[in-house]
């Protein structure tokens, strides 16, 4: 039975047991589903064309073989595979391909596969994520199949276009608007139609990027406030008690002199953020909306891996869905300067709380990914929870690894991007850092430390505001995800600061080597401010 079945029967315990029993594990029952499925995928892994590729003959024939012989991967590992589709050399027959951006100005796109048994985990996982997002503890949970979802969601071809697709096959939930259409809308078409549509009609659920959802929240003001009068001939599309609803709270937000929340229009069951940098929006988004978002991990290799629960305390990793290794974040920063260095990683019973690890995984399931560096680090926040009842490790989710810098969910900004963007620009830098600030209000951005030849700064008169435009053409002109933050979310991510010339050979001279490029620690950082004093 799906879950829509199972409702319709009121099995409450038995529709718990199935998509949130993982809770209930046993770090010994969770390691042993994790060392089942995975020895599994190591057969199926190993004899494909895309596993020899990188073992070259070997055939590891257990867990810790495995870990010997398989080098760490990144998605240079298997691009000429994956990029050409070539569906025979993979350890699973794919029946859909999902999309992302790869690393702009550099890569256009990376694609993954998708196995029906990883679709069919996917599913069972968004479902868990539903109920939980509605859960007020153990075993409650408030989900019908007349609900209805505003859809903030990119669509197919990339992952979570997953969403609507799996969550249909278990319960017939109505997204606003229906997905048919808004494959054929853009971002702003979509959350103004769905806007639209949910003050018609209602809506119970709400899932996007933390980032996208609070720029599409704040803009309900404009939809729905000053100036949003309704049409006679709208009228009629209205549930009596919506259109109630919508006068009473523009009286009272007229009366408090300030503009209209969503909170005033709708009394969301769940609401389910993903991507990165939510803990800068959680806060404005729970007020706004009168319910704490609910944090989940999905990406597009490992596909949905983790959620939190009911008190918004940390994320659980789903146990079938990825096998997960830890690499302790000193290996991390070590890898960085030494590209040949093996180090040993942890599993998830070995994780101390307090640690900071990059995850790396390997995709169960006939996934493609085996030992995959995807790029984000978390922290454990402890082995057990007293007050949720687990005895699996939780983790908060801490950002990208530090040689990427992803602002708000939409950049993947690289070194080599922006030696790309250095390079068009013809600037004559002789150094530069890039690190990943925030504001005094916590909201992220881009900070650019530039070290120019000091002839020509002075023969052209370069203002740091002439340098960030230029530099802000470029990084657009490279990458459609950075336009999409001024075009879609209002933001304008870079800021820049120009260091005297000689600032990189005095902390050379000082420290023996130059500062890591990307996201240096706050020690490096300060050093190299405290030589540009000492530049000429």
């Amino acid at each position: 039975m799906n879950l829509e079945e199972q409702l319709e029967q009121q099995d409450y315990q038995a529709v718990w047991n199935r998509y949130c029993g993982f809770l209930d594990l046993s770090m010994e029952d969770y390691m042993r589903i994790q060392r089942r499925l995975m020895e599994e995928q190591i057969r199926l892994w190993s004899a494909s064309a895309l596993g020899q590729s990188i073992l070259r003959g070997k055939r590891p024939a257990t867990i810790e073989e495995f870990r010997q012989q398989v080098p760490l991967t990144s998605y240079e590992d298997y691009a000429d595979v994956l990029l050409r589709k070539q569906a025979d050399m993979l350890p699973g027959t794919p029946v859909i391909w999902i999309q992302t951006t790869w690393e702009g100005g550099r890569h256009p796109i990376k694609v993954a596969p998708y196995t029906r048994a990883m679709l069919d985990t996917f599913r069972d996982n968004v479902v868990s994520c539903l109920i939980l997002s509605t859960s007020k503890g153990r075993g409650q949970f408030n989900v019908s199949p007349t609900d209805k979802f505003l859809y903030g969601l990119a669509p197919l071809p990339y992952a979570t276009g997953l969403f609507p697709l799996t969550l249909n096959e278990a319960i017939g939930i109505e997204f606003l608007p229906a997905v048919k259409d808004a494959v054929e809308m853009s971002f702003s078409q979509r959350n103004k139609l769905g806007f639209k549509m949910a003050m018609q009609r209602d809506v119970e659920f709400f899932f996007g990027l933390g980032s996208v959802a609070y720029a599409v929240s704040l803009s309900l003001g404009e939809m729905s406030g000053k100036g949003g009068k309704l049409r006679p001939a709208d009228l009629l599309k209205f549930k009596p008690s919506m259109l109630l609803r919508i006068l009473r709270a523009k009286s009272r937000c007229k009366r408090e002199n300030r503009p209209l929340r969503p909170s005033d229009l709708f009394h969301l069951k769940g609401f389910m953020v993903a991507g990165t940098d939510n803990r800068c929006y959680k806060d404005d988004l729970e007020e706004l909306w009168g319910i704490r978002p609910m944090e989940l991990f999905a990406g597009t290799e490992p596909s949905i891996i983790g959620t939190e629960i009911w008190n918004r305390s940390g994320m659980y990793f789903f146990p079938d869905t990825c096998f997960y290794e830890f690499l302790p974040e000193r290996d991390m920063l070590r890898l960085m300067d030494e590209p040949d260095y093996q180090p040993r990683t942890c599993l998830m019973d070995e994780v101390q709380p307090g640690e900071k690890y990059e995850l790396i995984l390997t995709v169960l399931k006939g996934g493609a990914f085996a030992r995959y560096r995807v790029g984000d680090t978390y922290r454990c926040l402890g082995l057990s929870s007293r007050e949720d009842g687990t005895h699996i490790p939780r983790f908060e989710y801490v950002d990208r690894v530090p040689d990427i810098i992803d602002i708000a969910g939409f950049t993947r900004i690289s070194a080599n991007g922006i030696r790309s963007v250095i390079e068009l620009s013809g600037l004559p830098v002789t150094g530069w850092v890039a690190a990943k600030e925030f504001t005094s209000e916590n909201r992220p951005y881009f900070h650019l430390y530039v070290e120019i030849q000091r002839e020509a700064f002075l023969k052209h008169a370069i203002s740091t505001d002439v340098l960030r435009d230029l530099l802000t053409t470029y990084f657009k002109y490279t990458d459609q995800d950075y336009r999409d933050l001024k075009k879609l979310l209002g933001m304008d991510p870079l800021r820049v600061t120009v260091l005297r010339t000689g600032s990189f050979a005095a902390y050379e001279a000082r420290h023996g080597r130059r500062p890591r490029q990307m996201n240096p620690d706050r020690y490096q950082l300060d050093e190299l401010l405290a030589c540009a004093g000492e530049g000429r």
